[in-house]
C-alpha cells in the first residue's frame, strides 16, 4: 500500500498491534557512527530487507530512519543515523544535529566502527558525544571481513576506547552476517521489558514514498560519485497505482546547472542508467512492476535555505 500523503503512513489497513507476551523486550537503538563505517548495511543486514541506503560516497543517510527486528524474545528499533563529522553547510548542521538528538532519545546506542582499521581521530569527536550520555553504549566493530592477518594491534586500539568507559565490545561483519547473533543478543541484554511498538511484522516506520526516493538517490550517488554529491535531493510527485503496474513519477533537485547536464548525461544516457536502476530497486521494495519517470531541475544552494531543506523534508527532530 502505497500512501498518498508524503509525510504520513497509515497504519488503518489491518495493522494491529498485539500484547506482547510475559517477559517481552523492546526499545530503541541508535546507530551511530563516522561515515561509511557501514550503519546502513549493518541496519538493512539486521532487518532482512533494504530500507536504507548504501553508498561509498559519505553522508548518504540523511533522514533519520527506523528499522525494527521483531524476535520471538524481543522488539529492536533501529534509527539509523547520518554519520557524524564536523558541519560545513546548514544541512550538515542538521544532520549531525539530529544524530545529537538520537543519542540522547534511544534506549542503546550502537556505535559502529570500522574495525578493519585502527580507532583514530575520526572517531573522537563521536567519543567525545557519547561520553557524555547515561544511554547504554556497545562499540561494534565492523568490516572484519577486511582484516588482514595483524588484528591484534587493531582490536587493543578499540579495547582502550572500551576500558576507558566500560563500553561492551564485539566484532562483526553487517556484510556477510558473521557475528550479528552475538551483536543481537548483546543489544537485546541491554534492553528492559517493554511493548510491542509496532506491529512484529512492519520492517520500517517510514512510508514506501520515503523509500522510493532514498532508492533513486542511491542510484545517482553510486553512478556519478564525486561529481553530483549531495548537491541532489528527491520528492516524489506522483504515484499511480494500477493492477498491473505502479507509476512513479520524480524529481532530481540540484543546486547547479552543471549538475543537471551530468545527471542528464549524454543524449539522456545517465538519467536513464538511474532511472533503469532504481525502477529494479523500488520494484523488489513494492513487490511489483514499476514505471518511473524522472526529472531534474535546478533549486540554487537549496542545502543552505531552512525553508528548502523543510520543503525536502530535512528538519531537526524534536
Amino acid at each position: 500500500m502505497i500512501t498518498s500523503d508524503n509525510d504520513s503512513f497509515d497504519f488503518s489497513d489491518a495493522l494491529t498491534i498485539p500484547q506482547a507476551p510475559p517477559g517481552y523486550k523492546s526499545g530503541f537503538i541508535g546507530i551511530i557512527g563516522r561515515p561509511n563505517v557501514g550503519k546502513s548495511t549493518l541496519m538493512n543486514q539486521l532487518v532482512g530487507q533494504k530500507i536504507a541506503i548504501t553508498s561509498p560516497v559519505a553522508q548518504t543517510t540523511r533522514n533519520r530512519l527506523r528499522g525494527i527486528l521483531t524476535t520471538p524474545a524481543a522488539q529492536l528499533i533501529f534509527v539509523d543515523t547520518p554519520g557524524i563529522h564536523k558541519p560545513h553547510h546548514q544541512l550538515g548542521e542538521v544532520l549531525v544535529k539530529n544524530a545529537q538528538i538520537a543519542i540522547d532519545s534511544v534506549d542503546v546506542v550502537l556505535f559502529v566502527v570500522d574495525g578493519s582499521q585502527a580507532a583514530g581521530g575520526g572517531d573522537r569527536f563521536i567519543i567525545e558525544l557519547l561520553s557524555q550520555t547515561q544511554t547504554p553504549v556497545v562499540l561494534g566493530l565492523n568490516k572484519i571481513d577486511r582484516r588482514s592477518t595483524n588484528t591484534e594491534d587493531l582490536d587493543r586500539s578499540y579495547q582502550e576506547i572500551v576500558k576507558s568507559y566500560q563500553w561492551q565490545m564485539l566484532k562483526f561483519s553487517a556484510l556477510n552476517g558473521e557475528g550479528l547473533e552475538a551483536l543481537q543478543q548483546a543489544i537485546v541484554e541491554c534492553l528492559e521489558l517493554g511493548p510491542y511498538y509496532y506491529p512484529p511484522d512492519l520492517v520500517t516506520d517510514q512510508p514506501e514514498r520515503f523509500i522510493m526516493g532514498e532508492l533513486i538517490r542511491e542510484q545517482i550517488l553510486l553512478l556519478t560519485r564525486d561529481e553530483v554529491p549531495h548537491s541532489v535531493a528527491i520528492t516524489i510527485d506522483k504515484v499511480e497505482e494500477a493492477p498491473s503496474i505502479t507509476r512513479v513519477f520524480a524529481t532530481i533537485h540540484v543546486e547547479r546547472d552543471s549538475q543537471k547536464g551530468i545527471l542528464i548525461g549524454k543524449g539522456g544516457a545517465m538519467l536513464k542508467a538511474i532511472g533503469s536502476a532504481a525502477r529494479e530497486q523500488i520494484q523488489k521494495l513494492i513487490a511489483g512492476k514499476v514505471y518511473l519517470e524522472l526529472f531534474v531541475k535546478v533549486q540554487p544552494k537549496w542545502r543552505q535555505s531552512r525553508l528548502r531543506l523543510s520543503e525536502f523534508g530535512y528538519k531537526v527532530e524534536e
